[in-house]
């Protein structure tokens, strides 16, 4: 064998174990925060806002998932600082263990029964601090895949980190449906914390792999040549704002399309329709496996297709008809026509899911990619993935019909779609592409 050869197989083995501890650490992340979604959705109400009935506690407690979002951008630059400075690998350590001990505190958390308004006042403080470790995190999964490939690769393997998004939200669902079967006092008084309480054996597993994975090598070169930005954030904003803006929207219907049908539909259909917690975690439970399924397409397809902007709009264009078809059948109540509606209306979202991590890391340099990247992601989340529950259940209150909620999800599927095309009409300056970045403003690295 020659060095060649063997050199190049290295390559692949360590890109290989890049996107497979990427996508370890995201699906542990992700289920951690989609756990919260689903306890938000089914219980907070009546644990932790026992004062606040109905519609309106349902609202306060979705109130409390939006917290989340609101701290991501927070921990989008203050990982994305030390990402970009310091390196991808020791940034993730961290927020690994950001997010499981904060999952874990949550599920020991004492119900407002217990202790009163603290109770709620400690759980906003932790989905805080759980909002920063996911702010953290997304970005460096999606780059230390990404900047792990193999050349002309990088949407293909940042679709590693994107994978674990659908499986978390798998596991969280299968968690949730395992203690549904539960009766209401067993479940409100302590089923559903035993989620939240597996989430600390998950994490482990996490560090395991990940402490394995290599430094990526763009952000290796840069460390060596003590090329690294004083302040990622403050040159990001400074040098590409277009960049940060249209990718805030090119994100929206990649976050929001989950919470949509797994966090406000799930509300929905088991408080204002006739569906009971089990059915429709099963419902979501076929919708995440369709994800888990189809999703790496959108992937293959964005690499295969000389166009990205052509696979965008093949990719988002079906979803303006699908999503409101997902919401007319879960209007009629049928359990087959509802989890027919909701599996078909993911396939275009996840594909683009797939295929978004790649996309928007390629325009920006890799000395800024960890802050660009996030900012514009965990913005997003802030802005439109987050609220869309709380937008949603604000809605339907006010009028009474899921109408006005079908509008708002086609509106941020067209919002999507056009800030994608614009964003890729913007320079790529994916390393992988045989395209070096400028670098400028270098300073020397310091601990």
């Amino acid at each position: 064998m020659s060095a060649t050869t063997a050199t190049a197989r290295e390559r692949t083995k360590a890109a290989n174990r890049a996107g497979f501890g990427a996508f370890i650490g995201s699906t542990i992340e992700w289920f951690d925060f989609y756990i919260y979604g689903t306890a938000a959705a089914l219980v907070f109400d009546k644990v932790f806002f026992p004062e606040l009935e109905g519609p309106v506690g349902t609202l306060v407690a979705f109130a409390t998932f939006w917290v989340g979002f609101l701290a991501r951008p927070i921990g989008g630059v203050v990982f994305g600082h030390y990402g970009d400075r310091l390196g991808r690998k020791k940034t993730l350590v961290i927020t690994l263990l950001i997010m499981g001990l904060s999952t874990t505190a949550i599920g020991l958390l004492p119900s407002y029964a217990s202790i009163g308004v603290a109770a709620p006042i400690l759980l906003v403080a932790i989905r805080m601090v759980q909002g920063i470790g996911l702010g953290g995190e997304w970005g460096g999964s999606v780059l230390i895949a990404s900047e792990h490939a193999p050349k002309g690769k990088s949407v293909l393997y940042g679709a590693f980190a994107q994978q674990g998004s659908p499986v978390g939200n798998t596991l969280s669902t299968l968690s949730f449906l395992a203690i549904s079967r539960l009766p209401d006092a067993a479940f409100v008084s302590w089923g559903w914390r035993l989620p939240f309480l597996f989430s600390a054996a998950l994490v482990i597993v996490g560090l395991l792999v990940r402490l394995k994975v290599a430094e990526s090598p763009a952000m290796a070169a840069l460390i060596s040549k003590k090329k690294v930005a004083k302040l990622p954030v403050t040159e990001v904003l400074r040098t590409h704002p277009m960049l940060i803006v249209l990718g805030i929207g090119a994100c929206t219907i990649g976050l929001s399309a989950t919470y949509f049908k797994s966090t406000f539909a799930l509300s929905w259909a088991t408080s204002s329709l006739s569906f009971d917690r089990s059915s429709f975690l099963t419902i979501i439970l076929v919708a995440n496996i369709t994800q888990i399924v189809v999703q790496p397409f959108g992937a293959l397809l964005a690499t295969r297709m000389k166009s990205w902007s052509r696979a965008v709009t093949v990719m988002l264009l079906p979803e303006l008809v699908l999503m409101p078809v997902m919401f007319l059948l879960i209007r009629t109540e049928n359990y087959g026509l509802a989890m027919l509606g909701v599996a078909v209306a993911t396939i275009p979202h996840c594909l683009y899911y797939a295929a978004l991590a790649g996309m928007l890391a390629s325009r920006f340099p890799a000395h800024l990619r960890y802050t660009g990247i996030s900012l514009c992601y965990q913005l997003c989340g802030t802005l439109l993935g987050g609220t869309t529950p709380i937008i949603g259940q604000f809605l339907l209150n006010r009028t009474g019909s899921v109408a006005a909620v079908i509008a708002y999800a086609v509106f941020q599927v067209v919002l999507t779609l056009g800030c994608m095309l614009l964003l890729l009409k913007r320079p790529n300056h994916d390393e992988q592409s045989g395209e070096r970045p400028v670098v400028p403003r270098t300073v020397p690295v310091t601990a």
